[in-house]
């Protein structure tokens, strides 16, 4: 029993530090070829915050365990609206940008129900489904792309900083932390899954409460280290963008592929939490209509927090 719970501590570790060497090495792979920064944020950075999501996803699957897969990403997501979200407004208001109130915020909230339909057709989801889930990822990923290259104006200095921050770095070593990440992720992913189902079973408690609650909260750390640290000192923009844009990689992405690999037999219990998902991702929408305007402020954020409370007390009642 503590052997299992150090193993899934450490899982824990090599998951984050997993993350944060394949952004690292991503990145600095990205500057030499003289790719803009913000799309470089746009997209490796809320993937790279994503992959612990990713491999303890596909590890669950290919291991039989699709309730574990299925419910780390919902779980993930509410975690990422509910609690870090609302901790991070609580730490520090967040306004929001025009893009995110008036396209990412509804994005997210249509890609919500479509995923929701999609779970409860066939049982599950499909190869087919999962190219689906696939496709709108690459959607989403030219939108970052088009939406980065307009809203942000690339010029001499920029490039020229860019260039001088690559070069600090070798490309072989940028090339040794992806793979070092890679390796990571790989590992953390399996001793997490394997010592979650374990404790699981010593407890006989659920795999849904498991991978709702623990795996949930552990993956999500890189979102939350990310958005907490960007709210304190008051950047906005990467707050709220990385939780959005997390939850919508780990629907489209992390179940795409997931369910490509081997497809995910989709449990209805989990109909609860994708509704209060939805609810919490329609109430985000209204967050800026609702004075102060265009900002969600440290009351909103004591909402989604006791929103987050009153979730764990119907999932442990489920």
């Amino acid at each position: 029993m503590i052997v299992s719970i150090m193993l899934i501590a450490i899982g824990f570790v090599l998951l984050i530090k997993g993350a944060d060497f394949l952004v690292d090495g991503s990145s600095n792979i990205a500057k030499k070829f003289h790719i803009p920064e913000i799309i470089i944020g746009l997209t490796i950075v809320s993937i790279g915050t994503s992959m612990p999501e990713l491999f303890v996803s596909i590890t669950s699957a290919l291991e039989g365990h699709s309730d574990m897969a299925m419910g780390n990403v919902i779980g993930s997501n509410v975690c990422n609206l509910l609690l870090i979200l609302g901790l991070s407004t609580v730490i520090h208001p967040v306004k929001f940008q025009r893009e995110t109130r008036l396209i990412e915020i509804p994005m997210c909230l249509a890609l919500t129900i479509i995923f929701m339909i999609l779970c409860n057709t066939n049982t599950g989801i499909t190869r087919g489904e999962a190219g689906v889930l696939i496709g709108l990822f690459i959607l989403f990923i030219l939108y970052t792309i088009v939406m980065g290259i307009k809203g942000e104006k690339f010029d001499g200095q920029d490039n020229d900083q860019n260039k001088e921050a690559s070069t600090n770095v070798s490309m072989l070593k940028s090339i040794l932390y992806v793979v070092l990440g890679i390796v990571g992720l790989k590992i953390g992913g399996d001793l997490t899954v394997e010592h979650s189902v374990k404790i699981a079973q010593q407890f006989q408690i659920s795999e849904q409460i498991i991978s709702l609650t623990i795996l949930a909260v552990g993956t999500s750390l890189p979102e939350l280290v990310t958005s907490v640290t960007a709210a304190r000192k008051g950047n906005s923009d990467i707050a709220i963008g990385n939780i959005i844009g997390s939850n919508i990689f780990n629907m489209l992405l992390i179940i795409g592929v997931t369910a490509l690999i081997k497809p995910i037999t989709y449990n209805v219990v989990y109909n609860v939490q994708l509704i209060i998902l939805v609810v919490a991702t329609l109430l985000l929408s209204f967050f800026p209509i609702i004075p102060p305007k265009n900002e969600m402020n440290r009351p909103n954020g004591l909402v989604y927090l006791a929103f987050y409370v009153i979730y764990l007390m119907i999932l442990f009642q489920i």
